[in-house]
C-alpha cells in the first residue's frame, strides 16, 4: 500500500500554504517532511488526514482517495499536544482504544507492552496533570498507535524529550516499522531524521525542494566535509587550495572543501613530514544540508 501526494497545492485566500506538492510513501517505510516553520509540514498532515481539503491535486492510499478509506487506518500524534487532565493514564489508553473500536482483550494487551515499553509502570494509575511533560507525552504518543493503524502521522514526535526517552521513542518508532506500519513524521532535529527516515521532503515555503532518498541528497553535495586530526594550525589550513571554511571542533579541524576531488592534494600537503592522527571525507550531514538550503531565510 502506497500514500501518493499528487501536484497538490492548498491556498487560504491569498496566501499559498502548499505549492505543487509530489511524493509517495511505500508501506512499513518510514518518511520525514522537513522545513522551518510555517513550510507547510502541518498543513500537509492535516490534507492527508482529511481535515483539510487540497486546493487542487490529489492524496491517494493504495490508488484510492484519501477520504473513502477506513478512518482507523489512521493514527495522528498532533504537535499541539491534548491529553484530559484528570484522567488517569490506563484510563486514557483504554478511552482511545475503544473509540477506535478495539476489545477490551485486545486493549489491555497493547496497554500492557506499551505502558511497560515506555518504563510508566508505575504512572498508569496516576492522573495526566500530574505527569511530567515527557511522560504525558509518551501516553498521547502510545494513543495515537493503539489501534494498530496502518498509516501514522508524527508531528515534532520529539519536542521537549530528554535523550533517555528520545531513544526509547526512536525504539518504538523502528518496531512499529518491523510490524509493517508506515510511518510519516517531521521533526527539526535532524539527527532524528537521518537515523530512522528511509526517504524524505524538504519543504521551504510550501515548495519542495528535495524529495528522495537521503543518499540522494547528499551525494547532490557530494563528499565535501573533511575532518582533520594534525599538528597543522588553522591558518595553513585556511590557505590550501580547494578550502572554502576550517572550523575547529575540540581537538580537530573540519574542512569545508568546494569539491571532494580537492581531498588528495590537500591530503599530500597535511602528510608531508606532518603527523596525521586523522584524515576522513565525507558527506554533509543532515542538518548542515538542511541549514544550507533553508537557513538564514526567515518564513
Amino acid at each position: 500500500m502506497t500514500l501518493a501526494i499528487e501536484h497538490v497545492v492548498k491556498r487560504y485566500k491569498d496566501f499559498t500554504a502548499v505549492k505543487d506538492l509530489n511524493f509517495t510513501i511505500d508501506q512499513g517505510e518510514i518518511f520525514g517532511l522537513i522545513g522551518q516553520n510555517g513550510a507547510g509540514k502541518t498543513t500537509t498532515f492535516r490534507m492527508i488526514l482529511n481535515l483539510q481539503e487540497p486546493t487542487s491535486g490529489k492524496i491517494t492510499w493504495d490508488g484510492s482517495p484519501i477520504n473513502s478509506i477506513n478512518r482507523d487506518w489512521l493514527g495522528y500524534l498532533p504537535e499541539e499536544r491534548g491529553i484530559f487532565p484528570q484522567m488517569k493514564v490506563e484510563e486514557q489508553l483504554y478511552f482511545f482504544g475503544k473509540l477506535r473500536g478495539m476489545k477490551q482483550e485486545e486493549i489491555k494487551k497493547e496497554v500492557d507492552f506499551w505502558i511497560h515499553r515506555f518504563e510508566l509502570d508505575e504512572k498508569r494509575h496516576d492522573k495526566a496533570e500530574t505527569l511530567s511533560k515527557g511522560n504525558q507525552q509518551k501516553v498521547q504518543l502510545i494513543a495515537s498507535f493503539i489501534h494498530k493503524p496502518k498509516f501514522l502521522i508524527l508531528d515534532e514526535p520529539f519536542s521537549g524529550l530528554d535523550p533517555v526517552n528520545r531513544d526509547l521513542l526512536k525504539d518504538a518508532i523502528l518496531l512499529l516499522k518491523e510490524q509493517g506500519m508506515t510511518i510519516l513524521f517531521s521533526s527539526h532535529q535532524m539527527d532524528n531524521v537521518e537515523e530512522l527516515c528511509d526517504h524524505l521532503c524538504l519543504l521551504k515555503r510550501g515548495v519542495s525542494l528535495f524529495s528522495g532518498s537521503l543518499l540522494d541528497l547528499k551525494k547532490q553535495y557530494g563528499k565535501t566535509k573533511l575532518t582533520i586530526r594534525t599538528d597543522m594550525q588553522k591558518e595553513e589550513l585556511v590557505k590550501m587550495v580547494g578550502v572554502k571554511e576550517v572550523k575547529q571542533e575540540r581537538d580537530e579541524y573540519v574542512l569545508t572543501l568546494i569539491d571532494e576531488s580537492f581531498a588528495k592534494g590537500i591530503f599530500d600537503v597535511v602528510a608531508k613530514g606532518q603527523f596525521i592522527e586523522k584524515f576522513s571525507l565525507d558527506y554533509l550531514s543532515l542538518d548542515e544540508i538542511f541549514k544550507d538550503q533553508v537557513g538564514g531565510d526567515n518564513e
